[in-house]
């Protein structure tokens, strides 16, 4: 289920979620759910490529789209314990920047944020697999953010990227 608002497209005008009114005209929103398991990767490919080519990314900016969107739906898959059927994933351009979200409810905290910075400059033999994902994502966005609602156990990943185009 993918939900897509294009201002000026649509009859009514664009309401997306969690849009500031800093962030400047909103080019495109989409938001879908996805099964809450690594395969359903393609399907979130699938709905990147589609966000991409709505929102009339540069190839620098889709290439970062795609590497953040993967990793933290990845991220949530993997290591926040517990969790609805699906994850909700939401992208938007507003302005001259992107905007992604990805909201998982009914699961254990995961902090991105807090996860350590791994040792960059070792050598491939003194690497353990992992651990650069997310600080790949941490130095492409502009701001990563993380809030968890223990009441209602919603945890939500957000991240902010100024657009090059």
């Amino acid at each position: 289920q993918i939900s897509r608002f294009l201002t000026g497209m649509d009859a009514a005008p664009a309401r997306p979620v969690s849009v500031s009114p800093d962030r400047g005209e909103v080019v495109a929103v989409m938001r879908g759910g996805f099964r809450r398991e690594i395969d359903a990767l393609n399907e979130v490919f699938r709905f990147l490529g589609d966000f991409v080519a709505e929102a009339a990314l540069t190839e620098s900016d889709a290439f970062t789209v795609h590497l953040v969107g993967e990793e933290l739906f990845t991220n949530m898959v993997r290591h926040a314990d517990g969790g609805s059927e699906s994850i909700e994933l939401t992208a938007e351009r507003a302005g001259d920047k992107l905007h992604l979200e990805l909201v998982d409810i009914d699961v254990d905290p995961f902090d991105p944020v807090s996860v350590p910075t791994p040792v960059v400059d070792a050598g491939i033999e003194d690497r353990r697999p992992g651990g650069l994902g997310l600080y790949l994502v941490q130095h492409m966005v502009d701001d990563l953010e993380y809030d968890y609602e223990p009441e209602t156990r919603r945890m939500r990943v957000s991240v902010i990227k100024r657009l090059e185009s």
